[in-house]
């Protein structure tokens, strides 16, 4: 029921802006030039001038500086801050945090050690997607050492994989986009969509959610489920959110990984109740709109 405008604080529409903001993400805090945080922060308080807002919601919003606070401040504009990320991660001071309130973030941790809200990620059941039906077992993200290393035991071990992604494609444009010139030697796809990752993860046999050192839980966790995906993850802390062998799969080794991943493929009746939990729960508890309901009972 509100009229929202947004605003991509990290999106600039040209070339010289992309640039810059490639530059911005990419290299190290010593050598960033202040003129790019300050031209993002510029473009940001333009837009809140610009539409005069009763609310500004800020999703992240680290890059963004001392004097866009100072002008919400100003106006007195009601805001809420969301982390999608651990602090540790981001450029925030914790005497900013402490005034930036009220925030809300998807780390449990960061939650008690902030006095924030925990308000883990979600589902955009609004995207509309066909499963792609594909005889493997999958996954997408990012090519790092250790999720390498098990899909290639899993590959090794005869189970058929594909991995999806710019880091692991074989595509010229891929390979330009990351500096290397070795794609994975598994089974890959390039980069895709969030509708065509939501496409492969519902048609196949399984789909992997495999996290780094989070404490919070990735977009990942609630679309492979809401999709309507066979989701194997790898914290077994997931059973806050869901019944661990009802609604999805918990493997914290590459043994149960390996039996997980052949029943999924061997049993497709009994995955196809993982499946349909799985999404069930997901779209009774876990979607954006029921975490805007609690953003806006932060602003409220």
């Amino acid at each position: 029921g509100h009229e929202v405008h947004t605003h991509l604080y990290d999106a600039p529409d040209t070339v010289r802006g992309r640039v810059a903001n490639k530059l911005l993400h990419d290299l190290p805090d010593a050598i960033t030039p202040a003129r790019l945080r300050e031209s993002l922060t510029d473009r940001t308080i333009a837009a809140v001038r610009r539409h005069d807002p009763q609310v500004v919601v800020v999703v992240k919003g680290d890059l963004l500086q001392h004097t866009f606070w100072q002008l919400l401040e100003e106006r007195r504009t009601v805001r809420v801050t969301w982390l999608y990320d651990e602090v540790r991660r981001t450029h925030y001071t914790d005497e900013t945090l402490r005034s930036i309130g009220p925030l809300a973030t998807y780390s449990a941790a960061d939650a008690v050690a902030y006095g924030a809200t925990h308000l883990p990620l979600a589902f955009d059941h609004r995207t509309s997607f066909e499963p792609r039906r594909e005889d493997a077992i999958t996954f997408i993200g990012a090519r790092y050492p250790r999720r390498e290393q098990s899909l290639r035991r899993l590959h090794d071990d005869g189970l058929p994989v594909r991995a999806y992604g710019r880091d692991w494609s074989g595509e010229f444009t891929d390979r330009l986009r990351t500096h290397t010139l070795h794609a994975s030697e598994l089974p890959c796809g390039p980069a895709v969509s969030r509708a065509d990752a939501y496409a492969v993860m519902a048609g196949s046999a399984a789909t992997l959610n495999l996290h780094g050192d989070q404490d919070g839980f990735t977009m990942r966790t609630f679309e492979a489920s809401g999709t309507g995906g066979v989701q194997i993850v790898d914290r077994s802390d997931v059973a806050g959110l869901y019944d661990v062998g009802q609604e999805l799969l918990v493997a914290t080794d590459q043994e149960s990984l390996l039996d997980l991943a052949t029943r999924c493929l061997r049993d497709p009746s009994w995955a196809a109740t993982i499946r349909e939990q799985g999404r069930a729960r997901t779209l009774h508890e876990h979607t954006f709109d029921h975490r805007v309901d609690v953003l806006e009972s932060l602003w409220d």
